[in-house]
């Protein structure tokens, strides 16, 4: 059974910068490829972001792109999700996912091909 662990939610102010952490304890972490998702209240869960296992390569949503950073420490199997400028928008719940799969540049940004999920972590931008 893998176990996602995120935290660093919360209540923020519009334009203040927030980080999320995901931590994947007792998982291959370093071979395994990442992603940030989020749900917003009646609305789909989507792609914020996402990170190859070695780090070289990262995807962002159009809409968070140049605002949020998504980066890893392999050595403490965390996966972390910057976001600065936050908009009221942002507001949703925000999920860490991990696969068992080699993902593309493609597959990589589809919540489908993700196997485990984290329980979540509720941002809320007030304006």
């Amino acid at each position: 059974q893998v176990q996602l662990v995120e935290s660093g939610g919360g209540l923020v102010q519009a334009v203040g910068p927030l980080r999320l952490s995901c931590v994947a304890p007792g998982r291959t972490f370093s071979r395994s490829d990442m992603g940030w998702f989020r749900q917003a209240p009646g609305k789909e869960r989507e792609l914020v972001a996402a990170i190859k296992w070695s780090g070289g390569a990262s995807y962002y949503a159009d809409s968070v792109k140049g605002r949020f950073t998504i980066f890893r420490d392999n050595v403490k199997s965390t996966v972390y999700l910057q976001m600065n400028s936050l908009k009221p928008e942002n507001t949703a719940v925000y999920y860490c996912a991990t696969t068992d799969s080699w993902l593309t540049a493609v597959t990589i940004l589809e919540a489908s091909v993700y196997d485990y999920w984290g329980q979540g972590t509720p941002v809320t931008v007030s304006s």
